[in-house]
C-alpha cells in the first residue's frame, strides 16, 4: 500500500479522536465551554474547573479511549487468527476468564496490581483452555477454536453468576456495575495507554504476516510464514491486551466486534492499516459512548457497557444485512 494511502485515513482518525476527546472534556453534569479548557491548558482557569478537567475528565477520557483501543485491537487480531469476522475476545471467553480472576480477587479483599494479576491469569488460564480443548488429538481447526472459545465464554458466565450470588450483600451492586463496564475508578490512564502504544509499534512489523495469515495457514505456511508461534503470539497479545482493558474498566462488549468490522468495509483488509486504525477508531468510539453514558442522565451516570451494546446491536445487524 503506497505511504500516503496508509497515513491518510489515519490522520483522519486523529483528528476525530482528538475532537471526541475535547468534546467529553467540556460535557458532563457541570458543562465547560472551550474558553474554560483554553484557560486550564494555560494554567489558569477556576479551581473547579482545574478539578473537573485535570483530575477528573482528562484521565477518565483517556482511559476511556486506551480501554476502546485496546479491546478494538484484540477483536481485529482475533478475527485474523480465525479469520472469522464474528471473532472477539469476549465471544472466544478471553474476557470471561479476565473477569472471573477480577471478581475473586475483589471477593477476597485485595485490590490494586492483585486484582490486575488475577485478570492476567484469568485470561491466559482461559487462553489454555479453549487451545488445549479445540486441539485435542489433532490439530485444531477456526471454527473448531470458535465453538470452543463460544462454550469456554458460557462456563466462565456461569462462574461469574455463581460468585455474584455467594458475594456478600455490601460488594454486590459495586461488583454488578463494574460487570457492565465502569470508568468511574479509571484515575490512572498511562499503563493501559503504553501498552497500546508498545503493542501497535511491535504488530506493525508483522503486518505483511498478517495478511498473508488471514488468506489461511496453508497459504501462508507456503509464502515462508511460521503459522504456529504466529498464531500463539496472536491469541497471547490478545490476551493480554483483553485482560489490561478488563481490570480498567470491567466488561464492555461489541467494541472488539463492531470497530474492526466496519473499518475493513471501509479501508480494505490490509493489517498495517487495520491495526492502528483500530486502536484510533476504537478509543474515540469508546470516548464518545462514555461521555453519553455520563451526560444522558446526568447527574447520574450509566454503565458505559450498556451504551456499546445499544450502539453496537443494531450497528453489527446492519452490517450483516449490508453484508448478505
Amino acid at each position: 500500500m503506497p505511504r500516503r494511502s496508509l497515513w491518510s485515513p489515519l490522520a483522519v482518525l486523529v483528528l476525530l479522536g482528538l475532537a471526541a476527546l475535547l468534546l467529553s472534556v467540556t460535557l458532563g453534569s457541570a458543562a465547560l465551554s472551550l474558553a474554560d479548557v483554553w484557560a486550564v491548558a494555560r494554567g489558569q482557569g477556576s479551581p473547579l474547573a482545574r478539578t473537573l478537567i485535570l483530575e477528573l475528565r482528562i484521565p477518565r477520557s483517556l482511559s476511556a479511549f486506551a480501554v476502546g483501543g485496546l479491546l478494538a485491537v484484540a477483536g481485529a487480531l482475533m478475527q485474523v487468527l480465525l479469520r472469522n469476522p464474528l471473532a472477539d475476545p469476549y465471544v472466544l471467553g478471553l474476557s470471561g476468564g479476565a473477569s472471573v480472576g477480577a471478581l475473586a480477587a475483589m471477593l477476597a479483599g485485595l485490590g490494586g496490581a492483585v486484582i490486575t494479576g488475577s485478570a492476567f491469569a484469568g485470561a491466559f488460564l482461559s487462553t489454555l483452555l479453549v487451545f488445549g480443548l479445540a486441539h485435542g488429538t489433532g490439530s485444531w481447526t477456526p471454527s473448531r477454536l470458535l465453538l470452543t472459545g463460544v462454550v469456554v465464554a458460557a462456563g466462565w458466565g456461569a462462574v461469574i453468576t455463581l460468585m455474584l450470588a455467594i458475594s456478600p450483600a455490601e460488594r454486590l451492586p459495586g461488583m454488578l456495575y463494574w460487570l457492565m463496564g465502569d470508568l468511574s475508578y479509571s484515575r490512572s490512564p498511562w499503563p493501559p495507554l503504553t501498552l497500546l502504544l508498545v503493542i501497535c509499534l511491535l504488530l506493525m512489523p508483522l503486518g505483511r504476516s498478517l495478511n498473508v495469515m488471514a488468506r489461511g495457514p496453508l497459504q501462508a505456511a507456503a509464502l515462508g510464514v511460521n503459522v504456529r508461534p504466529l498464531e500463539w503470539t496472536i491469541y497471547l497479545v490478545a490476551s493480554v491486551l483483553t485482560a489490561t482493558a478488563v481490570t480498567t474498566a470491567g466488561s464492555i462488549g461489541f467494541v472488539g466486534l463492531v470497530v474492526p468490522h466496519m473499518l475493513r468495509l471501509v479501508l480494505g483488509n490490509d493489517q498495517r492499516l487495520i491495526l492502528p486504525a483500530c486502536a484510533l477508531a476504537g478509543g474515540t468510539l469508546l470516548v464518545l459512548a462514555d461521555t453519553l453514558a455520563r451526560t444522558m442522565i446526568a447527574p447520574e451516570q450509566l454503565p458505559v457497557g450498556v451504551i456499546t451494546a445499544l450502539l453496537g446491536v443494531p450497528t453489527f445487524l446492519y452490517l450483516l444485512y449490508r453484508s448478505r
